[in-house]
């Protein structure tokens, strides 16, 4: 058995959740935190038999999209004069982030 940990934007979180459970899969969802850009995510965990972890990979594949979003580079400049001369940066977004961990033993109770 596998522990699947997929951090995915907000944005995607419902249909990721929506087409993992359509699938027959069970997944718990909290909110996290990204680092990169400070945005809000949520992590889904779910647990599956080793033979399904490729299905659920691709499940995340078709429903957590990527997108561009553009980002303002902060200069190292005090006051509000950074963000007027700050250029603006196109970053690559989204998609799933997956971790696939073995586990032990699952239970529902």
């Amino acid at each position: 058995m596998k522990l699947l940990l997929a951090v995915v934007q907000a944005e995607d979180v419902e249909a990721c959740a929506d087409a993992l459970t359509a699938g027959g899969f069970v997944c718990t969802r909290f909110a996290s935190q990204g680092s990169f850009l400070d945005s809000s995510n949520c992590t889904l965990m779910t647990g599956v038999d080793d033979t399904e972890v490729d299905t659920v990979l691709a499940i995340l594949g078709r429903h957590a999209r990527r997108r561009v979003e553009a980002m303002a580079d902060v200069l190292p400049l005090p006051g509000p004069l950074a963000r007027a001369i700050a250029p603006s940066v196109e970053v690559e977004v989204g998609g799933a982030t997956v971790f696939v961990l073995p586990l032990d033993r699952f239970e529902k109770i």
